[in-house]
Parts: structure tokens; sequence; C-alpha cells
């Protein structure tokens, strides 16, 4: 019997999983519903949109979303040892201190930047070297963009030529201005939690991964949680009891679900679903919020994009030295701006990537071009995650309802109108030759909305589907225990109340640290 069960194996859950396993006396199982990470496109940084719509991918597509044309919205989610750190854009970009500290002004005691600060350094190892807000000799390595190309450093100078200051420390008391993206590599190849983490971890015999795991449900006897069922990838039925603890570390998609398939969740949907209620806690798939990013896309007579770097050469260039444009992870430097006065953090983000980012790159491109996309940092909207029936292989509803109010759209906007001044601007302007998407420059707001209402994509962010809080509403405590079920926590980005004004890879492993302290303690 292990003490602790902890369901996925992802950003959250496998640091969870191993940081618990330091410790000879305790015995913990990591159920993972996908597979082994043994893919050459999850350790090539430049070819991560590969791995979409694979065996890797929980292929989420959200539903048709009203303000977006009616589309509905792929999703990438890692279905992998290592969950989506095993195919993301490595971008290691924890927010800002104002994040957190609203967390905490929001009743999640110990949630605070100052709080957290040493669970982000605890799982760093940073290559600019060890300082009081930086970690050093961590799992997880941080590294400066291998071989950043030309034309990044153009956007990085065109910014500053714009007057958006240079940050040159990223991930240190803010993260306003431009700087170049602070990435998971080591040796210019991926750097997951997978390699970082569990690596290590599996050589010790207290730690059991079991992959094609597919939850079912957590059992709750009287009002604790005791075991998982869970079946095979053959239909299987197991189950396992765990001695002290249950965490669910599925993500802000599939965590609400194994809530609900537990019966944690709105009475009346859970009854509607054949599922019987042990605890009625309505805000469970509630409060989904998701960063949308609207792309700007140009083109260029450089021929050193991405969309011709899969080449012989560049391949043996990498296995050889570590070099060239394969350790991209294409999104190589970002901006953080403060678009209307009075804000204490950014409400939108410059992403720089040296690909027409279209589609998620689903075709390869057949031209070259570069993209600019603005990121919507501090979203009003909400949306739910909801069953589809009660059986546990069927996906969930996804409805993020992207841009529900007018200061979402207001907010994209004059972020678009910033990110074409900067396209604008040298020596990024003489990079440029002509506009791919929109297929003119843009001086419309009008023309504007209907642009980010027909290209808009997620970021890749979903979060705060089991919001932590001290109300009578939240679904965890501060501690991350579910309100009303002993023995249960919640460790993964569905506890975030609110998003950072940064990625959401960061402050997963945060979590996983911080949720490993409390239940060692």
């Amino acid at each position: 019997m292990p003490d602790v069960i902890v369901i996925g194996a992802g950003s959250s859950g496998a640091v969870v999983a191993s940081r618990l396993s330091e410790d000879p006396d305790t015995t913990v199982l990591l159920l993972e519903a996908g597979g082994e990470d043994r893919s050459l496109d999850t350790r090539v940084p430049a070819a991560f949109t590969k791995t979409f719509k694979t065996d890797l991918d929980w292929d989420v597509t959200t539903v048709p979303q009203e303000r977006l044309g009616g589309r509905g919205l792929y999703w990438p989610r890692g279905r992998v040892v290592g969950g989506s750190s095993a195919m993301n854009a490595m971008m290691w970009v924890r927010g800002t201190p104002a994040d957190y500290d609203r967390w905490a002004a929001a009743g999640c005691d110990g949630w605070g930047y100052e709080d957290l600060l040493e669970h982000f350094v605890a799982s760093e190892d940073t290559e600019r070297g060890g300082g009081p807000e930086v970690g050093v000799g961590g799992p997880l390595s941080i590294r400066e963009p291998r071989d950043p190309n030309p034309a990044t450093l153009a956007f990085v100078d065109a910014c500053v030529a714009a007057g958006i200051p240079r940050n040159h420390h990223p991930n240190e008391r803010g993260n306003d201005g431009v700087a170049l993206t602070q990435v998971t590599q080591r040796r210019g190849l991926r750097h997951s939690v997978a390699t970082a983490y569990l690596g290590p971890a599996r050589r010790r015999d207290n730690l059991t991964v079991v992959t094609g795991a597919h939850v079912a449900r957590v059992v709750v006897e009287g009002s604790r949680a005791v075991a998982v069922d869970w079946t095979d990838d053959d239909g299987v039925e197991h189950t396992a009891t765990a001695g002290r603890e249950v965490v669910v570390s599925a993500g802000a998609v599939n965590t609400p679900q194994v809530l609900m398939l537990s019966g944690i969740g709105p009475a009346g949907h859970l009854r509607d679903h054949g599922i019987e209620v042990v605890v009625d806690r309505p805000a469970v798939g509630e409060n989904l919020s998701d960063h949308l990013a609207t792309a700007i896309v140009v083109h260029t007579d450089r021929t050193d994009t991405l969309a011709g770097a899969e080449t012989t050469a560049n391949l043996l260039r990498l296995l050889a030295r570590r070099r060239g444009p394969l350790t991209s992870n294409a999104a190589e430097a970002h901006a953080f701006l403060r678009t209307v006065e009075g804000r204490d953090r950014p409400d939108v983000e410059l992403v720089f990537a040296i690909v027409p980012y279209i589609d998620h790159v689903l075709e390869p491109p057949t031209s070259h071009g570069y993209t600019l996309g603005v990121v919507l940092l501090d979203p009003e909207s909400r949306g739910t995650v909801r069953l589809r029936d009660g059986d546990h292989r069927s996906p969930v509803v996804v409805d993020p309802n992207y841009l529900a109010t007018d200061t979402d759209v207001a907010t994209l906007v004059r972020g678009l109108r910033r990110a074409q001044e900067v396209l604008h601007t040298p020596p990024l302007a003489d990079l440029v030759t002509t506009p791919w998407l929109p297929d003119h420059w843009v001086d419309d707001d009008d023309a504007w909305r209907a642009h980010l209402a027909r290209w808009s994509e997620t970021l890749y962010h979903p979060a705060g589907t089991a919001r932590m809080g001290s109300d009578d509403d939240a679904v965890v405590a501060p501690d991350l225990r579910v309100r009303g079920v002993a023995g249960l926590r919640v460790a993964d980005t569905s506890i975030m109340p609110s998003l950072v004004s940064g990625h959401t890879h960061a402050p997963a492993v945060m979590i996983g640290e911080k949720a490993a302290s409390l239940l060692r303690a």
C-alpha cells in the first residue's frame, strides 16, 4: 500500500512524486494516463509542434466560441510522462510578484510572492547564476536561447527603440520590458520534468510509476479519500489504496473531471450523469481562465527562419554541437507591457516567434515569416469544464467563454496596435517585407476586432478550475486540501485563483514544490 497516490505525471504531479520519494520512509504511486516520453520530437526544441495531435496529446477541442466566429479552439495537452512540459515551448516565465500577492490578498494565506520564492528557487538550475531570487543547483535546467536568431535580436532592439525598456533580469522582481526567453533546456535539448525530476527519482525503490493508467475515480469512504480506481490500456480495472493521501495533479482540464467522477462537484450536474454526490462543490469546473493570443504574421526575405530549419545539416549540428536553429523554442523573446496607466502588473505580452505560427503550425509553413503574438494576460472572462457523461474515458466539455467582456477585447486591441508599431520600428522593420496575417497594415479598431475574432488562439495556459481560497465557494483550502474530503489534495494549475502575468509552466512546477512541502509537513 503506497502512502501517497499522485494522479498525473505532469508539471506538478511529477514534482510532487519526486520530492516525496526523497524520503525513503514514504512510498509513492504515480499514475499517468499517457505513456513514456520516448519521442525524438519531445527532445528537439524546435519540433514541439510535431507532438500536437499525436498519441502524446489529449487533443482537446473547446465548444464553439460565440465571440470567435463560432470556432472550437484546439488545445494541445500533454498525455505522456512529463505532461505538457514534454510538448510546450519551454518558456520559463514566472509572472510578477503582484500576481501572487493578489492570491494572498484573496484569502490564500502562504501564497504571496515572498512565501513562494523559496519554491521557485528550489526548482531551478539557472544559467545566469544564483541570488536571492534565482535558483542554482535545482532539478530543472533554465537556460538562455542557445543560438538566438538575428531577427530575435532585432525584435529586442526594436522594442527598446519603440519605448519598451530592456529587462536584463527576467523572473526577478517582475517581467516588465523586453527580454530573451529563458527556456527549460539542457545542452540544447528540452529539459522536461520527466527528465529533471522523475529521471533521478525513478531509481528509488519507494517510487512506482504506472503508465496507461486511466483514473476512473477517487474512492471516498465516509468523508475520507482512501483509494483510486483506474483502468489500464486494455480496459482491465485496478484499485490502489492510499495509506495517507491522494493528490490529484491531472491539470486544469482533467483534474475537475477526476473530482466530478469521484462525486465532488456541482450536485445537479453529477446527478444528471448518474454519479453519487459525495460533496456538493459547485465551483469544481468553474473559474476556467486562459491566456488568449492573437498574432500578427509578416513575410520576410530572410531564409533563416524555422520554416526552413528541418534539414539533415541542422540535425547533425544539433546532435554534434548542440547548436543551430533546431535548439530554438520558436518564441525566443517576449515583452511585457502595461497598456493602461495605474496597473500593478502587465496586461499584455508580446511574443516574437521566428516562424509563421499559424494554426499551431500543424502544417509545415511554405514560406518564411515572423509572428508577433499579442497575449491577454489578465482576462476577465471565465469559462467551465463539465462532464460529457459518466464515463472516465470520455473527453470533457470545455467552454473557455473567451472575450466575454468588452475589457478583454479592448486590451487585445491596444496590444495589437502596439505590436504593429514594433513591427514598423527598425531594425525589425528592415527585416519585414509585407503583412501576411492580416494581409494589410491596420489602422482601424473595428478591423482589429474582426482580426482577433477570426484568428485568436490559446496560448496553452488553462487554469483555475479547482480554485484555491479560504471562502466557502473555494474548492481547495490554502493547504491544497479539497474542502469536505480528508486525505485528498489538488496540486496543479487548476488551483490558481487567477492567471499570472507570465506563463503557467513555472508556477505549475512551483505548485508541485509547495504541495510536496505541505505534504511533508
